[in-house]
């Protein structure tokens, strides 16, 4: 059964995202919307269909929809606007990571190759876990917080809505991140 997700952003996170959606086989194509068309048609072998705010014109021929953009500010706006048009905001989790079966995944959740969600975890609502991140047991990802590539979080950790844990970031056990904090590459929280 041919199923179509629609993807918002085409940069390097969007690239990813479709890639995993595909490698995962809950989706058989992709479609992307950016503001970059039509000076940009196409990223890899997927097309881009028209801008951001096109989005309503293809509700008809999409099955699901995620934004992929990296900035959390923007991903909420996008996540917005995939619900207002009435398509079904879904998770994409790349088939080379590990989610606890007691883990729950929202809405929107972007789960890149290599990372390990552990027991109990939870992952709010349009979050991103990207490439060889870690979020052990216990650990809560409130809604658009963005964890980067390589970042460790031990049990117990609650990163808060809207934060940004920048590459290599590492959490001990039950650190708390305020909403909206931002942390450069390879800090190291205790």
């Amino acid at each position: 059964m041919s199923r179509s997700l629609l993807i918002l952003g085409a940069g390097g996170h969007g690239k990813s995202v479709a890639e995993a959606a595909l490698l995962g086989g809950e989706w058989t194509e992709v479609l992307f919307l950016d503001d970059a068309w039509p000076s940009q048609s196409e990223v890899l072998v997927w097309p881009v269909a028209g801008k951001i705010g096109d989005i309503r014109q293809h509700v008809e021929r999409c099955d699901g929809a995620i934004a992929a953009v990296g900035n959390n500010a923007v991903r909420q706006e996008w996540c917005s606007a995939i619900e207002q048009a009435g398509l079904p905001l879904v998770a994409v989790v790349h088939p080379t990571a590990w989610i606890s079966p007691s883990a729950i995944v929202g809405k929107g959740v972007a789960v890149m190759a290599g990372a390990i969600v552990g027991t109990a975890s939870f992952l709010g609502k349009g979050g991103i876990v990207n490439s060889n991140t870690t979020v052990d047991h216990d650990v809560v990802l409130e809604d658009f917080a963005h964890l980067g590539v390589g970042v460790q979080l031990a049990g117990g950790v609650n990163v808060g809505f809207g934060a940004l844990l920048q590459a290599g970031t590492s959490c001990g056990y039950n650190v708390h991140i305020k909403a909206g904090a931002v942390f450069g590459p390879g800090t190291n929280l205790s």
